[in-house]
């Protein structure tokens, strides 16, 4: 049977990735992923705050030393005093997990407008990683931004990492576009190799008694799929980056159905953080047992098979699903 196929210009022996969680932070988790068959790991993000928050504070160091006079050694840096692990500490977290495993390494990187911490996509490269998952998160809020003006900054954020490295970068994207067909394409013309749908914004939520907007991390179930599949599957043959899916992927049939839809790659994490790493192996084998109880000989035969064929207008399909789901009460 076989499983192979190619994401970002790698060479994986089979599709089910495990996405970014703390099961992918240090060398000793990445390896037990290894072990338990993973092809390719994702790694937590790098954020553009961690970077700004280093470069502020060593600027803060240099032009208000604690002891001025002349020739200050406090004019150096003073160890010690980072609030939060800083981009130097990713950056050696990724070169000790590219000496610890074979298998190709995706670093992330997560920003929203483009800058000077674009310049750490090269420095995470010379660091040994084999791809880039940039993760654009920019919330529109004002009424006076359109959508035109949200499309250029992740298309200016993508390019702008793009140009920086020339290992692959794939782009993580929310389901909240205007026009996803027509971002993914521009995205697509400004390099981008992949698209990963779809990132889980966490969203605050409201406390009644203390009157206080709390946070709420809640891992992903398999009812998220739906909006990955449809997607997907509109998608897969319509536009130039290939397509991960992300969210809602718990088990062998979850992947299944995200390969027919025409996915190149499945991450999964939440179903990893609540079985444990070998849980992969149990994916992989479903997958597997499915393809001989159909018949399929390899993963070429499968990928595709319900995505839209792009001879028609998808449109009038979905809408009539729509239609029919509504009428039928369901």
């Amino acid at each position: 049977m076989d499983l192979s196929t190619t994401y970002l210009g790698l060479s994986l022996s089979h599709p089910v990735i495990p996405g970014a969680s703390s099961l992918t932070e240090g060398p000793d988790r990445v390896r037990r992923l290894e072990d338990a068959g993973a092809p390719a790991v994702v790694l937590p993000s790098l954020f553009e705050e961690d970077i700004e928050h280093e470069r502020l504070r060593r600027l803060r160091d240099v032009e208000a030393p604690s002891e001025s006079f002349a020739e200050a050694l406090s004019y150096f840096p003073r160890a010690g005093t980072e609030g939060i692990p800083g981009p130097d500490a990713y950056l050696e977290r990724l070169r000790k997990i590219k000496e610890a495993v074979a298998i190709p390494v995706i670093a992330s990187l997560n920003g929203a407008s483009p800058g000077t911490w674009v310049e750490y996509a090269r420095q995470i490269q010379e660091a040994g990683a084999d791809a880039l998952e940039l993760n654009v998160y920019f919330l529109a809020v004002h009424p006076g931004v359109g959508p035109a003006e949200v499309d250029d900054r992740v298309v200016e954020v993508a390019g702008s990492v793009v140009k920086a490295v020339s290992v692959p970068v794939a782009v993580k994207l929310s389901p909240f576009f205007s026009s996803l067909p027509h971002l993914i394409a521009r995205l697509g013309r400004a390099g981008v190799r992949a698209v990963v749908l779809f990132n889980r914004f966490y969203q605050p939520d409201i406390d009644p008694e203390a009157l206080e907007v709390v946070p709420r991390l809640r891992r992903s179930t398999p009812a998220e799929l739906g909006l990955r599949l449809r997607w997907t599957a509109l998608l897969a043959r319509r536009v130039a980056p290939q397509i991960a899916v992300t969210g809602g992927v718990h088990g062998a049939e979850d992947a299944v159905k995200a390969l027919l839809a025409g996915a190149r790659a499945v991450q999964m994490a939440s179903a990893l953080l609540e079985h444990g790493p070998d849980h992969l192996g149990a994916v992989v084998r479903g997958l597997t047992e499915w393809m001989e109880r159909k018949g399929y000989e390899s993963l070429d035969q499968v990928r595709g098979l319900l995505a839209s064929d792009g001879s028609s207008d998808p449109a009038g399909l979905v809408r009539a699903n729509y239609a029919r789901v509504l009428r039928c009460g369901v």
